[in-house]
């Protein structure tokens, strides 16, 4: 169970995690293996693998493919508390603090809900070595929410 740290009014749309993750055919969310596993109240939480897609050449996790993870919990949570016939989310910064290493199994991250404006969502975002629960990457992604035309 993920605890609650921040307080949004927002709630997120009903959607199964086959619908979400249904999002993710010919992206880089699917190149990488990302797969959302939970979707609660004000979080989700998405998988990915540490193996040769996300590697460095030192055979570690690369930051890139965390910082993308980061962005795509994100832009996933926030395509849930929008009307998307009308707007759509787009990452506008993305911060990650890469506080240890992994060389293979998965990663999970949980990225919470801090702000949900009508123009821009926060989130914060936790990402853990799956098998011990070690802290691996932290960040903050800032999304705007822009009309379609």
């Amino acid at each position: 169970m993920v605890e609650r740290l921040y307080l949004c009014t927002m709630k997120f749309k009903s959607v199964s995690l086959e619908e979400i993750n249904r999002y993710s055919t010919n992206t880089l969310m699917g190149v990488l293996g990302i797969e959302c596993i939970e979707i609660g109240e004000d979080f989700i939480v998405a998988t990915m693998p540490v193996d040769h897609r996300t590697h460095q050449p030192m055979g570690m996790l690369h930051g890139g493919a965390s910082a993308a993870l980061i962005e795509s919990i994100g832009s996933m949570g926030s395509s849930l508390l929008i009307d998307l016939e009308k707007e759509f989310p787009v990452g506008l910064e993305v911060n990650a603090n890469h506080v240890g290493a992994i060389k293979s199994g998965y990663v999970k991250a949980i990225g919470k809900i801090v702000h949900a404006g009508k123009r821009t969502h926060i989130w914060q975002v936790d990402v853990f070595a799956e098998e011990t629960t070690r802290l691996i990457c932290t960040g903050r992604l800032t999304v705007m929410i822009i009309e379609s035309h």
